[in-house]
Parts: C-alpha cells; sequence; structure tokens
C-alpha cells in the first residue's frame, strides 16, 4: 500500500492505517508509536534501516553510507554532517527560508544560513559577522 503523503510544512510523510493521520519522515522508526495501531513502528518497515524503509521517506547524503529522512532535507540544519543534505544538486533546495539568513556559518551544524533568531546575538555564526553586523 502506497503511504506517501505530505505532512505539515509541506514535508514528505507517512500515512497511518487510519488513512487520515500523515506523520512526518523522521517520526517514522523512532521508537515512539505516532500512528494509532503502531504502524510507524512495525518491525518489518523498521527492521534493517534503512533498507526496509520506502524509498520515499530517505535521503541518501553524498557519502554513500550515510541516510537522513527525506523531511530533514533542506531544513537548513547539516543533517547529513557534510551539508549535502542542504546544498548542491542532490538536494536541490531553495534559497535560504524567510526567517533564516544567508550566509558562510562558521558553526557545523548550518550550512548555507542561519536562524535569524541568532542575528545580533553577540555571538559571530557567520563568517563575516554578517549575522551581527548587517542582518
Amino acid at each position: 500500500a502506497n503511504r506517501f503523503c505530505t505532512a505539515f510544512n509541506n514535508q514528505t510523510g507517512f500515512l497511518c492505517n487510519d488513512r487520515a493521520t500523515c506523520i512526518p519522515a523522521s517520526q517514522v522508526c523512532d521508537s515512539i508509536s505516532n500512528c494509532r495501531h503502531g504502524e510507524d513502528e512495525q518491525q518489518e518497515l523498521c527492521g534493517d534501516l534503512p533498507h526496509s524503509l520506502p524509498g520515499y521517506l530517505i535521503f541518501h547524503c553524498s557519502n554513500p553510507s550515510s541516510w537522513v529522512y527525506a523531511d530533514q532535507r533542506c531544513n537548513g540544519m547539516n543533517d547529513c554532517g557534510d551539508c549535502s543534505d542542504e546544498v548542491g544538486s542532490l538536494a536541490a533546495c531553495p534559497p535560504c527560508r524567510p526567517q533564516w539568513w544567508s550566509c558562510k556559518p562558521v558553526f557545523y551544524e548550518y550550512c548555507s544560513c542561519v536562524p535569524r533568531r541568532l542575528c545580533r546575538d553577540g555571538i559571530q555564526h557567520c563568517l563575516g559577522w554578517s549575522d551581527e553586523y548587517l542582518c
């Protein structure tokens, strides 16, 4: 059965048995039952990650041994560890979202944008300090 659906914020999701509940991909096989009957945690789905998951739920990082859930692609965070889930042709992400500032981040957790809430907080988050002086 096709369980692809679109969760909140246009995220890739997993459709529960009730055919109404759509949970974000990253909530599948997270040891928490998000579907009423626990189908998001069943052995046949979660037994051999990521191979047991349907392809639409995963994103393969540029490092062949790394993967993240599809809803972690283009979320602004460096989930792959090499930013391949945020920048480059594989990820195909749009530019920074409205609540983000475009720059070369200095911290490993961000790739090409930082959350605007970090602007003018007295801590350098961008290489050229643009988060403190321009943002």
